[in-house]
């Protein structure tokens, strides 16, 4: 008599597709979301030459559009980094009324579309906006202008930093801070010799996410700035621009430039989590 088993009459068990079924539709769809769309950015780049590629990238729409993105993070990422610090301090060490409140706050730009953020913006900065007519009066220009981009920029990135110093400081715990302050050092250096050493890895990998969220945003930057060639247009909004006037070989040539950015960012991503042996920023 045969074995109610999983082993058939040879002795051996039969072989689960399932995992083979799962892996195999998971990598169709990726497929046909990311593979091969990729792949076709860099086709039609590359297609008739290095020299049409390069020549793209030296206009002086695209050098300006470049110009204002890296501004936009030199800006965005350090003002988001000393706030998602000092937030993450207050939330970490502290229990106070209103906490989750806060929580809530950080995440909002997770949860609100980039548009109905940038609108925000000009109803508030605006020409008709609350502080519109304030600002008129002193020469001072917001919407349609950089100080709104970066607004823009900031306030779409804002939770990365803070979400991910957040649970590092929750699973460091207060002892070594307590017992640096008995030995006499001062807040200032507690937060340099003792707790930044431990949260470096965090505040990189949040570092990385916000410059990279920075440096993709498309929605709110395009209600606020008015998508002007030249003054006011960032790589993702030159991209869209360039395809809408038919310059087929500008769009893609700035999109491969913002998909190497892309692959730098997963690069260092991957290398931070295994430096800290987290997954998404987060300890297992």
């Amino acid at each position: 008599m045969t074995s109610s088993n999983d082993t058939n009459v040879s002795g051996k068990k039969p072989r689960n597709f399932v995992p083979i079924i799962l892996i195999g539709i998971s990598i169709i769809y990726l497929s046909f979301i990311l593979y091969i769309p990729a792949l076709n950015v860099f086709y039609y780049a590359f297609n008739k030459g290095i020299a049409p590629f390069v020549e793209s990238l030296v206009t002086p729409e695209f050098l300006h559009a470049a110009w204002l993105t890296l501004l936009m993070a030199i800006i965005s990422v350090p003002l988001n980094t000393i706030f998602g610090l000092c937030a993450a301090w207050s939330i970490a060490r502290n229990k106070f009324p209103g906490r989750a409140l806060l929580l809530s706050i950080i995440d909002l730009p997770f949860s609100i579309s980039p548009v109905v953020a940038g609108l925000m913006i000009v109803l508030l900065y605006g020409r008709n906006g609350w502080f519109g007519e304030w600002l008129q009066d002193h020469d001072i220009r917001v919407v349609f202008a950089f100080p709104g981009i970066v607004l823009a920029a900031a306030f779409v990135s804002m939770p990365f930093v803070a979400r991910e110093v957040i649970p590092v400081l929750e699973e460091m715990g207060k002892d070594q801070e307590e017992a640096a302050k008995t030995l006499g050092a001062n807040s200032w250096q507690i937060f340099w010799r003792v707790t930044l050493p431990h949260i470096r890895w965090g505040v990189l990998y949040g570092l990385i996410l916000t410059n990279a969220r920075v440096m993709g945003e498309f929605g709110a930057v395009a209600v606020v700035s008015g998508n002007i060639a030249g003054k006011t247009q960032s790589l993702p909004l030159f991209i869209e621009d360039s395809y809408k006037q038919y310059e087929t070989q500008a769009a893609f040539s700035a999109a491969v430039i913002l998909a190497l950015l892309a692959v730098v960012t997963l690069i260092l991503k991957e290398i931070l989590e295994r430096k800290t042996g987290t997954t998404g920023g987060r300890a297992h």
